[in-house]
Parts: structure tokens; C-alpha cells; sequence
């Protein structure tokens, strides 16, 4: 069918995500084919020593988004959206935000990126004998109990930030299976029975008017029902008024389900590595683990199958400070160059590095890292006097820290014999191509191929999770619903892990570990 005519009959389909640091809205037909974009540039701030986003924040980023792709629309085809098939709901996984009796927010939002949990994280995991990491919204919670905070006995219901998205354009309080997994613990398709007795049980002396199950979104799976915009939703959606209500909607889903999604990594034995402001690596497993490890969080995917997560709060978040530095110098000296360009020949001259990068070393911890036990952390750079300090290995350096922590996440996984047949790359990371894909592959030691949309990311996949909840056929299963009908089609590198790379990576890693120290001095300053 015509593009245009498509969009006219309300036959395209809308993916939005909030990411950490832009909202992005994905318009697709139901091969995935995307038709038209959006986004909302919006960033963090660290409140009294948490990492959160305003309330306000939130509506003016859901308008803007959705805006921004209402015009590139109304640009490309020269119509006004005014319906949809249907809508799905993504943003960064975990993280905190309660609500009272009257669906009022009591907590300024905690995102994933803090830190500030470690005690709830640990008493949990002990208690659960079930890894629990600091930054799911379980231990957000139990440590606001800890801590003693007054808002906990008023609490109602608490989610994660797609979900209260999904909340505010449906009335429907639910939650995807692969992000519940990152609220609470799983067993089969809901949370686990026992884990939740339990921590009833941890806190039945406080005399709260709540159950534990009494406040959990309710869970489905890829494909289920999760209600539909209201007319109060689609003003949200669209302050010009153009857009109908009543669209279904797929179950929210967090950005590790969508990038699992994104780059079709929801069979056994696949895996991912989305890299972003964080970056995690998902692979789902033909078996449960061997027993508990605190550096693999054991989640989900979107229809319910175990997957292993090494997670990192940092990625790139300081090769997008030194960039933004450097763009600065060029408009100091009146250079023509925008920051897209800089990016690209930023990561192109990396590859002109030496093997041992200089004897450079390089951490990127905006915030902390609980793979590599900082709770906090500081962006370091260092180097030795007899340091070979060129742009490339400088360049080079910036790109292998980025995937430091996952490295170390990834050694556990081979010594439990996990196999792998696949590993695909999503995210602003895999954008200048091969670059990106060949330090990861040097980083697992094995093949990695990009899609063509690997650049649109959470937004496309959470987009095709909502195409599965209206076109999927009776008994149609999720993995076989994106092999035939979206990835059919779909263009794909793959690159092989280069000798030398692996090498110069395995050179750094040996530096990262041993100059932790130095970084553990730089926080403790």
C-alpha cells in the first residue's frame, strides 16, 4: 500500500521510547518499514544526590516526541496524523516511581542510574537467594523502607517509567514481562510466589497497608492486551487535538526487551549488546545459570524466556563530553563541522591506533559501577609521560572503555559455558559503521552483525511489539512472528572478530583492571 495512504487509513503503527537522553518516536507499517520519526532531547539531573527527571519533564517530552513526528509526517506526505493501529510504550528499564491513593507522584522519580541501594540489593539477594541489583525497582523500594522514608506508607502502586507512561495514556496499570523482570523476581509468566511471601515477610513488623502484591503492575506477555489511548491519553499524545482515541496498546516494555526486539534476539542461544548512555548484553539461555551471581542480573524477553543481563551504567556518555569538547574547539576557530560528522571521523581515525593504545587509560564512569564495585564514580582519564598521545589512540581508548565492565560481565558467562550462536549491536554506539561493531567484536570474541536499524533502536522494536499485538495469528509464536514477517527482509553486516583488535582490547583490559585502583582514588578524593 501507498505510505501515505497507509497513514491516511490509520494503518501505521507508533513506537515511542524515553531513553536517557532523548525520547524518540518511531512511525512503521507492518513490516517494520519505518515511515516517520520524532524526538525529544531531554537529560538527567542529579537532585540531592539522585539521579532523576521532573515530573513536568515527562509530559513535555511525551508532546514534544510525538510533535516532532506529527511533523515529519505532515512534511513527507503532507497529511496530519489523526490515527494509528496501534501504540507501544518503551523507556529505560528499572528504576522507581510511587504513586499514592490518588495517582499522585510521592518520590521524585529514581532512575536506573543510581546507585544508592546496595544495602537493600544485598539483604534481598540474600534473602531471595536471588540476585537483586541495586537498581531495580524492588530495591529502590526496599531501601526507601531502610532509609525510613515517609512516603512509603502512602504508597499505592509503583512502577517503572514506561510503565506510568502507559498508565497516563491507557488508566491501565501493567507491565510487560521482560520489564517486570527488572521490578521484581520471575517464576514462569508472573513474579515468583515465593519471593513475594518473602518480602511481605521482611517487612510485616513496619505495619504498611500494603501487600507487596497489592502494588506490582499487573504482568503480561508480548501479544496480550494492554488496553487503549483514552481521550485524556491522546491529548497527552497530541496537544493539537488531531489524534483519535481508542488505539490498542501493547504491553509497556523497558529497553532491554525492545533492544532484544530490535535486533530480533529473542530466540535460545542469541544475544545483544544495546549501547547507549548504559549498555547492557542480553543472552538467553538454553538453561538457568549454575547458581547466583551478583554481576548477571537474570531477567526476561518480551514472551518470557530466561535471559542473562551484564549490565553497565556507563557507555558513552564521556566520549559524548570529549566530542562536545572538541566541537567547541572547532567552533572556537570558526571550522564548518557539525557533531554528527565529528562523531563519525572521530571514530574512523580510532582505528588508526597503536596496538597497546599509547599506554592510555580511560574510565567513564559518569555515575557508579556495580560490576566493578564503585557505588560512585568520576570520569578519569590517565596517561604516563612517555605516553603516546595521538587523537587515534586517544579515540581508540574512549571506545574500548565504553565496553570495559560489559568484558568483565561476559568473562562469568563463558566460564558457565553459555553458548551463543549470535550477537547482534544496537544504539547510537553502532552508528559510524564498522567502527563501533568491530571494537565489540573484539570485546566478545565473536561475531557481531548490525541491522539497518540498529540506529532507530528501543523506539523501532517497541513499535514492532505493538505490530505482534494486532497482527499476530492465532497461536503464533513471538521469535517465529519476527523471523517471517519483520526480519524476513531485513539488511544485515556482519563482522568477524579482527586478530588484531582482540588483541589491542585484551592489552587494555589488562590495564582497566589493574588501574581501578586509580579510579577507586579518584572517587574517594
Amino acid at each position: 500500500m501507498d505510505k501515505k495512504q497507509l497513514i491516511l487509513d490509520g494503518k501505521a503503527i507508533l513506537g515511542i521510547e524515553f531513553g536517557s537522553t532523548r525520547i524518540k518516536g518511531v512511525l512503521i507499517d507492518d513490516c517494520g518499514d519505518v515511515l516517520a520519526v520524532g524526538a525529544f532531547d531531554w537529560e538527567n539531573s542529579l537532585v540531592n544526590g539522585i539521579w532523576t527527571y521532573a515530573e513536568e519533564e515527562f509530559f513535555a517530552g511525551l508532546k514534544g516526541c510525538y510533535g516532532s513526528l506529527k511533523k515529519d509526517v505532515k512534511e513527507k506526505y503532507g497529511i496530519t496524523l489523526t490515527s494509528l493501529k496501534a501504540i507501544g510504550i518503551s523507556g529505560m528499564m528499572h528504576g522507581y516511581l510511587p504513586f499514592n491513593k490518588e495517582g499522585e507522584l510521592i518520590c521524585p522519580f529514581r532512575t536506573w542510574r543510581n546507585t544508592l541501594a546496595g544495602e537493600a540489593a544485598s539483604r534481598l539477594t540474600e534473602a531471595f537467594d536471588f540476585n537483586i541489583p541495586d537498581r531495580w525497582s524492588i530495591a529502590h523500594l526496599y531501601q526507601a523502607i531502610l532509609n525510613g522514608e515517609e512516603h512509603v506508607k502512602d504508597i499505592a502502586y509503583f512502577t517503572t517509567l514506561a510503565g506510568y507512561i502507559h498508565t497516563l495514556l491507557t488508566g491501565e496499570k501493567v507491565l510487560g514481562i521482560g520489564e517486570a523482570s527488572g521490578m521484581f523476581p520471575m517464576e514462569g509468566n508472573n513474579y515468583s510466589e515465593k519471593m513475594l511471601d518473602k518480602f511481605d515477610a521482611l517487612v510485616v513488623e513496619k505495619g504498611f497497608p500494603w501487600k507487596i502484591r497489592d502494588i506490582l503492575p499487573t504482568v503480561l506477555v508480548a501479544g496480550e492486551n494492554a488496553g487503549t489511548l483514552t481521550e485524556a491519553g491522546a491529548r497527552l499524545l497530541d496537544e493539537e487535538g488531531d489524534l483519535k482515541a481508542g488505539i490498542p496498546m501493547c504491553p509497556p516494555e523497558g529497553d532491554a526487551g525492545t533492544g532484544m526486539v530490535a535486533t530480533n534476539s529473542v530466540r535460545v542461544k542469541t544475544g545483544n549488546v544495546s549501547a547507549g548512555t548504559s549498555v547492557f548484553a542480553m543472552i538467553v539461555l538454553e538453561k538457568l545459570l549454575s547458581k547466583l551471581y551478583r554481576e548477571i542480573d537474570m531477567v526476561t524477553t518480551p514472551d518470557g524466556a530466561p535471559v542473562a543481563m551484564v549490565h553497565c551504567n556507563n557507555c558513552t556518555s564521556d566520549i559524548n563530553a570529549w566530542t562536545y569538547l572538541f566541537k567547541e574547539v572547532l567552533d572556537l576557530m570558526g571550522a564548518e563541522c557539525s557533531l554528527g560528522d565529528l562523531f563519525t571521523a572521530l571514530f574512523q581515525k580510532s582505528a588508526e591506533a597503536d596496538k597497546d593504545c599509547g599506554k592510555l587509560l580511560s574510565y567513564n564512569y559518569f555515575s557508579g559501577e556495580f560490576l566493578t564495585g564503585f557505588e560512585t564514580g568520576k570520569p578519569l582519564f590517565v596517561r604516563e609521560p612517555d605516553s603516546r598521545f595521538s587523537l587515534a589512540n586517544f579515540m581508540r581508548v574512549q571506545t574500548f572503555t565504553a565496553f570495559g565492565g560489559i568484558k568483565i560481565g561476559m568473562e562469568i558467562l563463558e566460564k558457565e559455558n553459555v553458548a551463543i550462536d549470535k550477537i547482534l549491536g544496537h544504539g547510537g554506539f553502532f552508528k559510524t559503521p564498522v567502527i563501533g561493531q568491530s571494537v565489540l567484536a573484539a570485546c566478545m570474541n565473536a561475531p557481531v552483525s548490525v541491522m539497518e536499524t540498529a540506529g532507530e533502536g528501543g523506539a523501532w522494536g517497541i513499535a514492532v511489539l505493538a505490530a505482534f499485538a494486532v497482527n499476530k495469528e492465532e497461536n503464533e509464536l513471538f521469535p517465529d512472528y519476527l523471523d517471517n514477517k519483520i526480519f524476513a527482509t531485513q539488511k544485515m553486516t556482519t563482522l568477524e572478530p579482527d586478530e588484531n583488535i582482540v588483541e589491542s582490547f585484551n592489552l587494555f583490559m589488562e590495564s582497566y583492571k589493574k588501574g581501578l585502583s586509580v579510579e577507586r582514588a579518584a572517587v574517594e578524593m
